[in-house]
């Protein structure tokens, strides 16, 4: 690791040039974050970001100071979590996904695919179905300490065929990413294919696929993929990523409680903001193309969505005997969407 870290410390100094967050003058600034982002500058979500770190400023009195840096501002988007062991970043706010290497239960619970249909659901289990206690005792040996959890949304899913329930997957050629994406659908009766997402449009047309897990459905849109892909299933059915905010354990814990709670209570009003900003222009994307009237948006029912959801936990089952922390992501999952009557 200090290896590594040797040739990425010296990026830190360019990166300090990249603060997104004005000092506030009424209090003495008790506490700095550099918090690195999965996502680029500009984007509807680090936009969203960067308003979050104004609001921690302003909420503390100018006691915390959040400096908002855009994916590889550092360190690589799947090096965050050592740089901020290292001491070399503060914070991220990114996909846990990206560390599966390191442990499975990461990708089991950054994206348990089909287990949600809406970001409220991911959200109660990480506050109070186990979620948060799991992402801490994960994160503890790494130097972390998880502040909370937040997601760009449930991604839309693109079809030119009629989809409207898990029989209709049958023999559907469907691009996938690797990975357990592909194994549930595989394990649902599609046929996955791997290419990568700037090759869905020319695929779609030149119908070497019939469907896409591509992204959210405003993006999809934007993309032209509708126009060659006119069945759409919106809300999706499959995945939606969890972004955990987390920060240097040892900083958190040299935090006073009421700093604390205050960066606890901004993460859990960022995850709204965030859901409810880009839920609008989804909505806005959906408003648009149904006055257009040339594609039909399925939607799929609760009974066919608790039919993948459990055709995924057959998948989810092979993750959990991969690791210990993957076994205790699986029970606790499992645990929770029973209790909610979700399987």
């Amino acid at each position: 690791m200090k290896r590594r870290f040797t040739s990425l410390a010296g990026a830190a100094f360019a990166a300090t040039l990249l603060v997104s967050v004005a000092p506030f003058a009424a209090q003495a600034q008790e506490f700095t974050f550099k918090i690195q982002s999965s996502d680029n500058a500009g984007v509807p979500n680090f936009v969203i970001e960067q308003e979050w770190a104004e609001r921690v400023g302003a909420m503390s009195g100018g006691r915390i100071a959040v400096e908002m840096l855009p994916v590889g501002s550092v360190v690589e988007h799947a090096e965050t979590q050592d740089a901020i062991s290292a001491g070399i970043i503060d914070g991220h706010i990114t996909d846990t996904s990206y560390f599966t290497g390191k442990d499975p239960a990461f990708g089991l619970i950054a994206n348990p695919v089909g287990a949600w249909s809406a970001p409220s659901e991911m959200l109660r289990f990480v506050e109070y179905g186990g979620g948060k206690e799991l992402m801490n005792e994960m994160l503890a040996p790494y130097g972390l300490y998880f502040v909370g959890a937040v997601t760009p949304g449930l991604e839309a899913f693109v079809s030119a065929k009629p989809l409207d329930s898990v029989a209709d997957m049958q023999g559907l050629k469907v691009r996938a990413p690797e990975g357990m994406v592909q194994e549930v659908f595989a394990a649902a009766g599609a046929s996955p294919v791997n290419i990568p997402q700037s090759e869905v449009f020319t695929s779609l047309d030149k119908k070497v696929i019939d469907a896409a897990d591509a992204t959210v459905f405003s993006t999809n849109q934007a993309m032209g993929l509708h126009d060659i892909a006119k069945h759409p299933v919106y809300p999706g059915f499959h995945s939606m990523p969890m972004l955990e905010v987390s920060v240097n354990k040892t900083k958190w814990e040299s935090m006073p409680a009421d700093l604390q709670a205050i960066l606890t209570v901004s993460v859990r009003d960022l995850a709204r903001d965030m859901d409810a900003q880009l839920a609008m222009k989804d909505l806005e994307a959906v408003a648009a193309a149904r006055a257009k009237g040339d594609i039909t948006i399925h939607n799929w029912s609760a009974e066919e969505r608790n039919k993948f959801r459990k055709i995924a936990t057959s998948q989810w089952q092979k993750v959990a005997d991969r690791s210990e922390n993957a076994k205790k992501v699986y029970e606790t999952l499992m645990t929770y969407l029973e209790a909610q009557g979700m399987l």
